[in-house]
């Protein structure tokens, strides 16, 4: 393990979960005071601290997850959420 990338992905995104696969997901919340809307970052990390997913989800003001834009390893752009009702 990274113990250097470890540390650093620990200062970047304040929250993390170990995964079964030894790696973890880390992630952090962006609030826009102006709509209410949330940005969520997260990324996924192999047990060496190498990234292996990284992605965007977006909240309306209702906490309703209405977008993911999927940035690494491809970068599919914004994918609206199908409505759930």
């Amino acid at each position: 393990m990274n113990e250097q990338k470890r540390r650093k992905n620990e200062r970047k995104f304040r929250q993390w979960v170990s995964l079964s696969s030894g790696g973890r997901r880390y992630s952090y919340d962006v609030l826009s005071r102006r709509s209410g809307w949330k940005a969520r970052y997260i990324k996924d990390v192999n047990a060496d601290e190498e990234t292996v997913r990284f992605w965007q989800e977006i909240y309306d003001d209702q906490g309703t997850l209405v977008e993911i834009h999927q940035k690494f390893p491809e970068d599919t752009g914004h994918q609206q959420v199908k409505d759930q009702s």
